[in-house]
């Protein structure tokens, strides 16, 4: 495979987990969250999709961030009386965001960031002796 067009797929790469970080960080910082009236609903996970695209210009199928899914898993709940969002029992809505699964997901993503960015220092260091080979 030409070098450059790995070096065009693994840049693809590295823009898509860094998508996949931003969304997760958001996840995360939107953890604790609670609904702000009783019949509201907290915020609610997302979850990134990837999908891919011809390059027709290069000839590669790049991969990107497709749709933002939310997720369907059910809210937690507080007992909380005295919360503007508690309902009759005196329960506040939670958001569905499990800190422990964004915390590995973003572990994946800086795994799989961090591969594709050796991609590219690989093959600029190829290139670079191909370079030399040829000057020579």
């Amino acid at each position: 495979m030409d070098l450059m067009k790995s070096m065009i797929i693994a840049a693809s790469g590295l823009k898509t987990q860094g998508g996949r970080m931003r969304v997760i960080a958001e996840n995360m910082a939107n953890a604790g969250s609670t609904a702000k009236t009783p019949d509201a609903e907290p915020y609610r996970r997302k979850i990134p999709t990837f999908t891919t695209e011809l390059d027709r210009a290069t000839g590669v199928e790049r991969v990107k961030v497709g749709k933002i899914e939310r997720g369907t898993s059910a809210f937690g709940e507080r007992y909380e009386p005295g919360h503007p969002a508690a309902n009759e029992q005196g329960y506040v809505k939670t958001s569905n965001v499990n800190s422990l699964i964004e915390s590995i997901d973003m572990g994946q993503a800086q795994r799989g960031y961090e591969a594709n960015l050796n991609v590219i220092n690989t093959s600029r260091r190829m290139l670079n002796a191909t370079i030399e080979l040829l000057r020579r």
